[in-house]
């Protein structure tokens, strides 16, 4: 008897066949994969559950079946004609243990034999954000228009904000109209590369970007101009948009704006002309309206078969996690009015709903890094701007977004950072861009950079932290033109500094942890942003596992090195890519796998207290002779503990296990050349910033640095960094280093003693600090015992801070 859950979606007339047509593919996921979800044994912080499974090519149908774990065989919950391999129900569960299963139907109506039951959790705490049914949601959006941002109903309220509470932007907006009345975008149609341009070249480069840029500044032109006339503006706006509009539609969908010939000219083409068709559709005879739509017919079209269904499975494709919601804007603007339109409306959200965010977890980290994280997020949160429009959906009821991701820029970036570090154009600055490539917005990246985002976070979220982040970066900035407007007047949220927070946080999905001394300013704290993560080295989150970032007072000290600018040429694939631009460890002269999902790192301890952080990474298996996971490996491990005794002491230990005697480079790089200031002691200087560096063990390294890369970047960029190497004396199968960093203002006097005793175990450290001293067990083998100022450990890192009269401030055990 069904009594836990009902039915929530009507059973399909599907002809019933005792004979299996088709063996169920249930290989386990790739690398690259989403996965089946929810996975076994998972626990759930959202209710109703997000399935999803593997899709296969001869099945047109799927079937669902969800039950009690204590009743396996009794199904509380049923659903089939499912024509997507996710699904959201529509209602939610209560909390308790479910298992899961799945079969698939062929197109003479056989089914496939059923999956293999998944067993799962969902939590007391968890958030309920059931998808209401397809029908449910198509009958939401309005029948006329304007569809996309506003609903036809919100322009008499838009046009009193603009008299009143919101005239100020309302005025910003009528003077971009007046500008590109006064000096019109071009709409001549972008030229595609030609026949002799070398791809990837700088020329080649210059001509991509800027037939984007085209692309836009005519669109968004039309689409600023058509919903200032809306909202109260001159008939004029309308007009020209109309022309522009117009204009636009006549250019080749397989041009150079063609989605599959240059996507960032296709994506954008495709929602903002859907902006405009929708805010200038009463000026269009209906003659006009075919011609549009026959456009995005075909643009969608090619589109929605590129994305679908491979992306709810394979989602790990950077363009496309911002192409499917682009894609949801002209299905709404078109419903109707378009075939297919309805689809692309249903599978956008059915991404939103199953398989996004694709580079996070519930922790609320970004795997590409600081620069993709608001970049592609900002963009997000247009699409979070039409669901609520058109559909009222809100976005923000996912903890992702109402919990967790704002804390990934308070952590990474506190307030006056520079640098992200980790992650495509992370550390991209003025020197290095090339003008008019990226544009002025794009010189330097700096927590500033998190406002727009985080300001719009932290009003739909009600998140005080948040909404601190923000007014120490100058308070809340509105959205640009038409579409900040049309959000209206922002909630007022109440802001919290971060004082009740650990200093330190671990983003487990994206395997980054970010160790602070302090949230409060930048130029006051010392920071080491550490990665090590089991979504691998794919797309733009390429930096190597193990690899750590060291920031003090305001100063880059220890940085991740090398310039974006084209992704995947000779320098960013030979340089940016490879282990040897980060703070890591090569072997016989090998890094990582570069540029892969199967290059995989994880988090395998973390501890963080008031004063002493521990994190423990392990690398090993991501140091192949090539990228298949059969291949040889270099290494049975590499495991590397970052000790964080705040403000002044970083501990690095390393253990190495070869497959064979190997050489091993110790890799340091900073923006200035590093001092020799002894044997095995370094010093970099970065503003009025010291970091002293002392590398206790083995003995014997051999130093070098250079300021060149491998390979150089293009020649209009001439700004270096230093990379120094230290390199064992003799090839060894086993090897471990222990590296003392100490951060400090040039002004500041620090102690420098440290003592350093090898036994059986591994190796004891005592260390002076400027309150007191730290000792510190640091193993070489699990199986025997370390002993040091009494304490003991047998296989885990244990630290222990005393203060100056010799008592316990604490002591952190982690790593085993």
């Amino acid at each position: 008897m069904l009594n836990a859950i009902p039915w929530s979606l009507a059973w399909v007339l599907i002809p019933v066949c005792t004979v299996s047509a088709t063996r169920l593919d249930e290989r386990a996921a790739g690398d690259d994969e989403w996965g089946f979800r929810p996975a076994q044994g998972a626990e759930l912080r959202i209710s109703p559950p997000n399935f999803c499974w593997r899709p296969q090519k001869d099945v047109v149908a799927w079937e669902l079946e969800c039950a009690r774990s204590a009743s396996p065989d009794e199904p509380a919950y049923q659903a089939s004609g499912l024509e997507l391999c996710v699904h959201c129900p529509s209602q939610v569960f209560p909390p308790g243990s479910y298992t899961w299963r799945y079969r698939g139907v062929d197109g003479e109506g056989k089914h496939t034999n059923w999956s293999r039951r998944r067993t799962f959790a969902i939590s007391e705490e968890a958030v309920s954000m059931p998808m209401p049914p397809r029908d449910e949601l198509l009958v939401r959006i309005p029948k006329t228009h304007p569809r996309l941002l506003i609903r036809p109903e919100d322009v008499p309220r838009l046009r009193e904000l603009a008299r009143r509470t919101m005239k100020e932007q309302y005025a910003r907006l009528i003077r971009r109209c007046d500008d590109l009345l006064a000096d019109p975008p071009s709409t001549v149609e972008p030229g595609k590369y030609p026949e002799t341009m070398k791809r990837g070249s700088y020329e080649w480069t210059l001509v991509w970007w800027r037939n984007r840029m085209r692309t836009i500044e005519a669109l968004d032109g039309a689409a600023t101009l058509g919903f200032a006339r809306l909202v109260g503006g001159k008939e004029e706006y309308g007009a020209l948009a109309k022309r522009i509009l117009l204009a636009c539609a006549a250019w080749d969908p397989k041009g150079a704006t063609g989605y599959r010939y240059n996507d960032e000219c296709g994506m954008p083409y495709i929602y903002l002309f859907s902006r405009a068709y929708t805010f200038v559709y009463d000026l269009l005879t209906e003659e006009e309206r075919d011609r549009c739509r026959r456009v995005i017919q075909f643009r969608g079209r090619e589109m929605y078969e590129h994305l679908f269904p491979h992306h709810l499975w394979r989602p790990f494709v950077s363009h496309n996690t911002r192409a499917w919601h682009f894609l949801g804007e002209a299905g709404i603007a078109f419903l109707g009015e378009v075939e297919g339109a309805d689809d692309w409306v249903w599978a956008a959200m059915n991404v939103f709903y199953n398989v996004y965010p694709n580079w996070s977890d519930e922790d609320g980290g970004w795997h590409e890094g600081f620069s993709y994280w608001h970049s592609y997020l900002g963009r997000f949160t247009w699409w979070a701007d039409v669901m609520r429009a058109a559909m009222g959906i809100n976005a923000y009821d996912k903890p992702f977004f109402s919990q967790a991701t704002g804390y990934y820029a308070m952590y990474l970036m506190p307030p006056g950072r520079v640098g992200g570090e980790f992650g495509d154009g992370a550390n991209r600055v003025e020197e290095a861009n090339i003008v008019p490539l990226f544009g002025e917005n794009a010189l330097r990246e700096e927590s500033v950079n998190a406002v727009p985002l985080m300001s719009e976070l932290a009003a739909r979220s009600g998140n005080g932290n948040w909404q601190w982040y923000v007014e120490q970066l100058g308070g809340p900035v509105d959205a640009p033109g038409y579409t900040g407007f049309a959000r209206g007047v922002r909630p007022k949220v109440k802001a919290q500094a971060p004082d009740d927070l650990p200093t330190s946080r671990l983003f487990r999905g994206t395997g980054i942890a970010c160790l602070n001394s302090t949230l409060r300013s930048a130029q006051d704290d010392v920071q080491i942003i550490f990665k090590a993560s089991e979504m691998g080295t794919q797309s733009h989150g390429i930096d190597s596992h193990n690899s750590f970032a060291l920031w003090a007072y305001g100063e880059r000290m220890l940085i991740r090195t090398g310039h974006y600018y084209e992704y995947g040429g000779p320098h960013h694939g030979g340089w940016v890519w490879s282990t040897r631009s980060q703070n890591n460890i090569t072997v016989d002269g090998q890094g990582q796998v570069k540029h892969s999902a199967s290059s995989k790192g994880k988090i395998v301890g973390f501890a963080t207290t008031p004063s002493i952080d521990i994190v423990v990474g392990e690398a090993g298996g991501a140091y192949r002779v090539q990228e298949d996971r059969k291949k040889p490996h270099l290494l049975d491990r590499f495991t590397r503990a970052i000790v964080f005794v705040k403000p002044e002491l970083v501990i690095v230990y390393d253990r190495l296990q070869a497959r064979q005697p190997a050489s091993f480079d110790y890799w340091l790089h900073a923006m200035n050349k590093f001092e020799i200031a002894g044997k095995q002691e370094l010093r970099v200087r970065a503003g009025d910033v010291v970091c002293e560096i002392a590398m206790l063990a083995p003995e014997g390294l051999a130093i070098t640095q250079t300021d060149q890369y491998d390979p150089n970047p293009w020649p209009q960029i001439t700004i270096r960094e230093w990379h120094l190497t230290a390199r064992t004396p003799v090839k060894r199968q086993a090897t471990e280093f222990v590296t003392l960093y100490r951060p400090h203002r040039s002004t500041a006097s620090v102690p420098c003693a440290a003592n350093i005793e090898k036994s059986e175990g591994g190796y004891a450290l005592t260390a002076e600090i400027s309150d007191g001293r730290v000792v510190a067990l640091l193993p070489s083998d699990d199986t025997k015992e370390i002993a040091a100022g009494g304490l003991t450990s047998r296989g885990a890192i244990k630290v222990q801070r005393l203060r100056a009269d010799g008592s316990v401030v604490e002591t952190v055990t982690a790593g085993k």
